[in-house]
């Protein structure tokens, strides 16, 4: 059985050789590269073709999501491992959301760090027992609190003038001029809400403008 063939992605080069070190001692895994930012770590995965891309969320530059997100579309057999400082649900989700496999944050044991590689790429998941915990306790605080707030009374007010926007089809490039945003910031908005909102597609986010009557049924001519 081969290798696990593994591409570190962080804009720290020390942290990478850490890694390196770390990963090229077991037996079951290698290095086959390196990169140091998003738009870099797209090209070499697709030149490498790694079983897991072990990816930092932090990075200057091109977002790490959507270079996991482009990863897992050009190959969707490649797993991607977020390895972040970040214990943050908002950042947990988004990984999920873009295909990831797992998120494991940055002062993990490093056995903790390979078993995660391990699981990933066999086709499970994986999750620090720290963000784990985190996740439990704020279910148990919901269920503790009493009736769920409906998710539309959840969205800010400028959500919702994105979700409007979006569902009259148009672009995050688009509202941003619209809006006087920058496009980092209605893709956060984007995201925000349809977390929110448990919104998967497009499609999805017009059929919920519709039933809330947030825009109309265009008539027939």
């Amino acid at each position: 059985m081969g290798k696990i063939r593994i591409l570190l992605v962080d804009d720290h080069t020390l942290f990478r050789q850490g890694l390196r070190t770390l990963i090229s001692a077991e037996p079951d895994m290698e290095v086959v590269g390196e990169a140091g930012e998003a738009g870099e770590a797209v090209a070499k995965a697709a030149e490498l073709r790694p079983d897991v891309v072990l990816m930092d969320i932090g990075m200057a530059g091109a977002s790490s999501f959507e270079a996991a997100r482009q990863i897992r579309r050009n190959r969707p057999e490649t797993k991607v491992l977020f390895l972040t400082m970040y214990d943050d649900e908002d950042y947990l989700v988004e990984s999920m959301e873009v295909g990831g496999s797992g998120y494991v944050l940055k002062d993990t044991p490093a056995a903790q760090c390979l078993a995660a590689i391990r699981d990933v790429h066999r086709g499970g998941s994986y999750l620090s027992p720290r963000m784990l915990s985190q996740l439990v306790d704020d279910f148990r605080s919901r269920l503790r609190n009493g009736p769920r707030v409906p998710r539309f009374a959840t969205l800010t007010a400028r959500e919702k003038e994105v979700l409007k926007l979006l569902a009259e089809g148009n672009s995050v490039k688009e509202i941003a001029c619209q809006l006087n945003l920058s496009v980092k910031t209605v893709e956060a908005h984007k995201f925000n809400l349809m977390r929110k909102l448990d919104i998967h597609n497009k499609a999805q986010l017009v059929q919920y403008a519709i039933q809330k009557k947030i825009i109309k049924i265009p008539m027939p001519a």
